[in-house]
């Protein structure tokens, strides 16, 4: 009996360390299979932030080519506004009873005007924007004030004259217009002063 007797225990022992020995694996395998969870999980946030980043760069290559495409002509728009100046010039130069007295100047004066309204066409087409601010405040993003002057009856830094005028281009600032803009009287000591330096 005795050994019939001990090969039930070997049985349970054996059994046992089977047992054992799947419970190990399993704990090894569910050990596993958390560490490749976290990778996974590792690896996904990776790739959306490279796609993230990927769809950033796409939008700002876009909005700098449709910059490019908008300001490449500023410089060219500058000399533009040049010829605008001395279109406006040349018409003002001609006297009004000159055009009606004189039919060489009125023609002159008429293809000049042709001319001007051509060329404020063309600006409109490429967002080019004249700033004719008479009567506004003044502003430093958009004025440069070239004198102040007295008794005006408007408000301190209202713009009361323009020299010349301004221009933007798609709402940006291509050339700031040069202004003269009302000075403070001594009754006005609490207004807002301008600075003639701006």
């Amino acid at each position: 009996m005795s050994e019939e007797q001990n090969k039930p225990a070997e049985t349970d022992v054996e059994q046992t360390e089977a047992v054992q020995d799947k419970a190990a694996d399993a704990a090894g395998a569910g050990e596993r299979v958390a560490q490749l969870e976290a990778e996974v999980a590792n690896l996904k946030d990776q790739l959306l932030r490279q796609m993230a980043e990927v769809e950033n760069t796409r939008r700002r290559a876009q909005r700098d080519r449709e910059d490019a495409s908008k300001f490449a002509v500023s410089s060219f728009a500058k000399e533009l506004v040049t010829v605008a100046d001395n279109l406006r010039r040349a018409l003002e130069a001609v006297p009004a009873e000159g055009r009606e007295n004189d039919d060489v100047l009125k023609g002159l004066a008429v293809g000049v005007e042709a001319t001007e309204r051509q060329l404020f066409a063309a600006f409109d087409r490429a967002g080019i924007k004249k700033i004719d601010p008479t009567g506004e405040l003044f502003d430093p993003n958009f004025h440069q004030v070239m004198f102040e002057i007295e008794n005006t009856g408007k408000p301190a830094g209202t713009v009361v004259q323009v020299l010349q005028p301004g221009y933007t281009i798609h709402g940006r600032l291509l050339r700031e217009a040069m202004v003269g803009v009302a000075k403070a009287g001594p009754h006005e000591m609490g207004g807002q002063h301008v600075d003639t330096k701006a």
